[in-house]
């Protein structure tokens, strides 16, 4: 029997067929017994019908933006981030991208072919952003690039969400460094600090500001409002759901999605995730559901709760709506990202799983 590939691509990509017929009224494919089928089954997981695993990346990073009007291509300009200041190029030309969110809004930004070096994950590069972005040469694992590798990429800018002091100054030394935070909540204003740091601003609003048109007319399209959709994730530990203020709960929240009642968190106190109790998972029912699970630890625990009694009795499992989405665009936050959850959520939402 197939072994289930150790790494998050993997999870993403447990399908070779479209689903999309899958996930009509009607329609159905064969369930899977155990997690080990999974390589084999092309269309579901634990009763879940995948979704997104035929999704177009040919398209997915923008043609290259242009700089802010008013801003010279020499020179270099004063930014305050996360970090501090740092004085960068008016126009970087060569980027050194620490982590997906910021490699996600370069990659918006359509300045992707200047990223002379990216870290890489132990799951690999994200597979929505194409595969362009899979060929980006490697400076070795985010979180603890090789400095080295850094040096010999000879930056102008290097990019990133966040990183500890000892590895801030690592790299800062080797060229200016922008570092616009990692909190999810506040993916658009780190977006737009992305844009700031490129000399790009006036490109990321516009950005930001399609995305929010494109939800708004997929709203419409879907009534989407008579919809409550439930948002699940499945770690080693266990599952927890995920609020209004998460990166997948402002993106529903864009899309004008109802939330169950048990997910209406996170307005006012920012919380971005509540554990599930597996025995009584009452909170993760809804219209509809979306699973996703972080790496096999995730899906092992998550599979073992999704047979369970409890799970199988909840409404939207009985009534065949329930998908499993891709955690690396769930959980990454960035505007390629958003409007790809937006694709899944087209197909999704009022869908059924068979």
């Amino acid at each position: 029997m197939l072994a289930v590939h150790r790494s998050r691509a993997a999870v993403a990509s447990l399908a070779i067929a479209a689903v999309t017929a899958t996930v009509l009224a009607g329609c159905s494919a064969p369930a899977d017994d155990d997690a080990s089928t999974i390589v084999r089954t092309t269309t579901r997981i634990a009763g879940a019908s995948v979704v997104g695993i035929d999704r177009d990346t040919a398209t997915a990073c923008a043609l290259p933006s242009p700089l802010d009007p008013g801003i010279a291509p020499a020179g270099t300009r004063g930014i305050l981030h996360a970090a501090g200041m740092s004085e960068v190029p008016a126009d970087p030309q060569r980027i050194i991208v620490l982590d997906e969110a910021a490699l996600d809004a370069v990659c918006a930004l359509g300045l992707w072919e200047r990223v002379v070096g990216a870290t890489v994950d132990a799951d690999g590069r994200p597979e929505y952003l194409g595969t362009g972005i899979a060929e980006l040469p490697s400076v070795g694992p985010q979180g603890s690039p090789d400095i080295a590798a850094v040096e010999q990429a000879r930056p102008d800018l290097i990019l990133g969400s966040a990183a500890d002091e000892a590895l801030y100054s690592s790299v800062s030394a080797v060229a200016p460094t922008v570092l616009v935070g990692s909190d999810p909540v506040f993916w658009r204003t780190q977006f737009l600090r992305v844009g700031e740091a490129l000399g790009r601003t006036v490109a990321a609003q516009a950005v930001l500001d399609a995305y929010s048109e494109e939800a708004a007319e997929l709203g419409r399209e879907l009534v989407s409002s008579q919809t409550q959709a439930s948002v699940v994730r499945f770690t080693a530990d266990g599952g927890e759901i995920e609020g209004s203020a998460s990166f997948a709960g402002q993106v529903l929240g864009d899309l004008g999605a109802a939330r169950p009642p048990a997910q209406r968190f996170g307005v006012v106190d920012s919380r971005v995730v509540e554990p599930l109790d597996a025995d009584d998972p009452a909170a993760a029912d809804g219209d509809v559901i979306f699973v996703r699970f972080a790496g096999e630890d995730g899906l092992e625990r998550g599979t073992a709760i999704m047979r369970t009694d409890p799970w199988l009795d909840l409404g939207a499992v009985t009534d065949n709506r329930l998908f499993s989405v891709s955690d690396e665009v769930w959980s990454t936050p960035g505007p390629v990202a958003a409007r790809a959850i937006l694709e899944d959520l087209e197909v999704g939402l009022n869908g059924y799983s068979g």
